[in-house]
């Protein structure tokens, strides 16, 4: 049987789940590899392998000394490049294509949504995939662990935004602009209570230095310490400039 390219759709696809898989999970037994590959007509190890390509193109993963295959095309190359630069983009047109294919956009409750006044319900639903994606992206570049304690109870973490959601349309969905932080420190993190300096390292609002005992225990012991950096999608540093000097209350 003659060797079928890959269709620009498909590499869409495939950068789109690339995106949300920690480098060691990118293997043909991945249950999620073989969802995409009885989706698009592939066999999984076709898929690992197109994911295993796409690496080869990523900066973090090349600086890191792992590589992927050598094999990646120019139409790998012109996907990467277009997303990287449009992550909402992404997020929509993996949506269209899956939903074109026959894969059921995700069930959400109204009931469980939040209150984004004069929104159809459509626009609400598109925004939840969206934060769907942020959050699964965010959370494998950091093997699901928090990036000041290394906490890695999944239910605990949450996908931070380094320049709030509100602020910044353009990144929201961007794996750049987000944190892997547990409960505690991401609301510490979203009300401008801790920041990071240049070199990643904590640093805490003057309301935290307090002689409290909860606030040594849990804000006075990490002040400080630098964060465990990203295996992909490392944090921005104009984005946590922006943080340090427009959201931090230092």
């Amino acid at each position: 049987m003659a060797r079928q390219d890959w269709t620009s759709e498909q590499v869409k696809l495939a950068f789109h789940l690339y995106c949300q898989l920690p480098f060691g999970r990118l293997h043909q037994n991945n249950p999620e590899i073989i969802d995409l590959a009885n989706l698009i007509g592939r066999s999984p190890s076709a898929v690992a392998m197109k994911l295993v390509n796409l690496a080869s193109l990523d900066p973090v993963i090349i600086a890191s000394g792992r590589k992927g295959l050598s094999s990646a095309s120019k139409l790998d190359r012109a996907i990467w490049d277009e997303f990287h630069a449009d992550w909402e983009g992404l997020v929509l047109e993996a949506n269209r294509i899956r939903e074109a294919l026959g894969d059921t956009a995700p069930t959400i409750d109204p009931q469980l949504l939040p209150d984004y006044t004069g929104q159809t319900r459509a626009q609400v639903v598109q925004q939840r995939i969206g934060q769907a994606f942020f959050r699964r992206t965010v959370l494998s570049s950091y093997h699901s662990r928090c990036c000041i304690t290394g906490l890695a109870e999944p239910r605990l973490l949450l996908a931070s935004h380094i320049v709030p959601w509100g602020k910044d349309q353009g990144n929201r969905l961007n794996p750049h602009n987000g944190l892997c932080l547990s409960a505690l420190y991401d609301r510490a993190f979203d009300q401008g209570l801790i920041t990071l300096d240049e070199a990643w390292r904590v640093v805490l609002s003057a309301t935290l230095k307090k002689p409290e005992p909860a606030l040594q225990k849990h804000f006075h012991s990490v002040e400080g310490r630098q964060i465990e950096l990203p295996e992909r999608f490392s944090p921005d540093p104009q984005l946590m400039q922006y943080h340090r000097e427009q959201v931090f209350v230092g």
